[in-house]
């Protein structure tokens, strides 16, 4: 009888949590959105609107006042305006005294203003305690429930009881706060919603400089060059042929760059002696983008096997095909079978499919869902470790494609080598790099400086280390 009465009262006290009033200045898409699952979680709502009488379009159950009138009404008033409005509420400060203000708004555009608005809301009603909030879920996600994806409710204040209460309300709503810390931070949570992809800026441009780059080369050698020597047009190959040697180039290429800022951030640390000191912004940024470059590559690699699959029903593969059958039926005459050319042709089909089965693992490990469930040692030999064996079997896999005609001069087309070849460049410096990072004699010393062990520092007399005036000068340029 205890247990039922403990748990009975519990449930009443939570129960009467939820039938917290909460006031919500605005009747836009947002506020109504919010209010509606509020009022599906229990809370009390009362909309505040300058034009109380015309307000429709309300949740049944929530109640439409005045402004004043409906701050009266709750601790807890939520923003839904947009800045430009905010004016109005310093007509009621006295009122707002000592209130909590969830700011939910957005800009236009990032940093639109020279401090954010729930810095600006504050400087309107000082005496009241304004924490920003909700700004990252969307109207339509409340309304149709669809917040799977998008459970984080970033939040931050300068008053921590405030911020508890807000926080309280975000998980009976059945989502997840992430506390930012002071309201300095509301500029950061502002503009988060307005980036588009900033982490796939880099792998973009990339990729659309190797594909418009290999699109021009391929052009000149396969059908400019066909056309000036021989008068033969071959611009059907634009669709599939080309298309399907661009994109290989481009998974191998940006797969070794994945791997290529690691080698060189190994270098400088090498010469730089320490780890304290930062990378060049440009080298952080680039280490920051490997995920996006790594499935950029997995993208293209995608394509490249799919436009292999349809070489087969190619009329131009077709019409090949049959041409040479019948030639070989006139003379009477066959192609003798050649073991080397078999052994290749396998190799390079084997690499292949080997190469693009790592690259599909290595992308399925990326997947938050799957890197939230290994630790980090089983996430380091999955992406490092089978990340360079992929790497390793995608340039065989594009050096047995040479065959015979691997640097061979008689495959120059105007002076022009392979696509091939070109991209072949990286890949083998990123290899060969790495293989000699991983020399006893260099490894060691790498592995020590990553310990924490500095070349240029000393010991002091009580018992402190320094770095030279050199080093801690170029830090500071840095």
């Amino acid at each position: 009888m205890e247990k039922t009465s403990a748990y009975a009262s519990a449930f009443t006290m939570n129960s009467s949590e939820k039938q917290e009033t909460v006031c919500i200045f605005g009747t836009g898409d947002f506020g109504r959105s919010l209010a509606l699952k509020m009022l599906q979680c229990g809370y009390s709502i009362v909309f505040g609107s300058r034009n109380p009488q015309k307000s429709s379009l309300l949740p049944n159950g929530a109640e439409v006042l005045s402004y004043s009138e409906a701050a009266r009404k709750s601790d807890i008033i939520i923003i839904a305006v947009h800045r430009e409005h905010y004016g109005f509420l310093t007509e009621l400060t006295e009122v707002l005294k000592g209130k909590i203000l969830i700011d939910i708004s957005n800009n236009l555009k990032i940093n639109q203003y020279p401090e954010s608005n729930a810095e600006y809301l504050a400087q309107l009603v000082p005496s009241a305690h304004v924490v920003k909030a909700f700004n990252t879920i969307s109207a339509w996600a409340l309304q149709s429930g669809t917040l799977d994806a998008n459970r984080q409710v970033f939040i931050c204040g300068n008053d921590s009881k405030a911020k508890q209460r807000v926080m309280d309300i975000v998980r009976t709503l059945g989502l997840t706060p992430l506390d930012k810390g002071s309201l300095m931070a509301a500029n950061e949570i502002e503009n988060y919603p307005l980036q588009l992809f900033p982490m796939w800026k880099l792998p973009f441009y990339l990729s659309a400089f190797l594909c418009v780059f290999f699109f021009f080369y391929c052009v000149i050698r396969d059908i400019i060059y066909p056309y000036v020597n021989g008068r033969k047009d071959s611009t059907f190959r634009l669709a599939i042929s080309i298309p399907n040697r661009i994109f290989p180039i481009a998974a191998l290429t940006l797969l070794a760059l994945v791997y290529l800022p690691g080698v060189i951030a190994a270098i400088l640390q090498l010469y730089r002696g320490t780890k304290y000191r930062r990378f060049p912004d440009w080298l952080d940024h680039w280490m920051l983008c490997r995920k996006q470059l790594g499935l950029a590559a997995l993208g293209f690699a995608s394509l490249h096997v799919l436009y292999t699959l349809v070489i087969p029903i190619r009329y131009y593969v077709r019409w090949t095909m049959k041409n040479r059958t019948i030639t070989q039926a006139t003379a009477k005459r066959e192609d003798p079978f050649s073991t080397s050319t078999a052994w290749l042709n396998d190799s390079y089909i084997a690499l292949g499919i080997l190469g693009f089965f790592l690259f599909v693992l290595l992308g399925i490990t990326s997947l938050p869902s799957v890197s939230n469930m290994v630790n980090w040692r089983e996430f380091r030999f999955v992406q490092s470790k089978l990340g360079y064996l992929t790497l390793i079997l995608c340039t065989a896999h594009t050096m047995v494609y040479g065959g015979r005609r691997f640097l061979s001069p008689s495959s120059l087309i105007w002076y022009l080598p392979s696509a091939y070849i070109i991209a072949l460049i990286i890949p083998c410096i990123v290899l060969v790099i790495k293989f000699i990072l991983i020399l006893p004699c260099i490894d060691n010393t790498l592995t020590r400086i990553r310990q924490g062990w500095e070349r240029n520092a000393k010991p002091t007399l009580n018992g402190e280390r320094y770095l030279k005036q050199s080093s801690v000068h170029m830090d500071s340029e840095l």
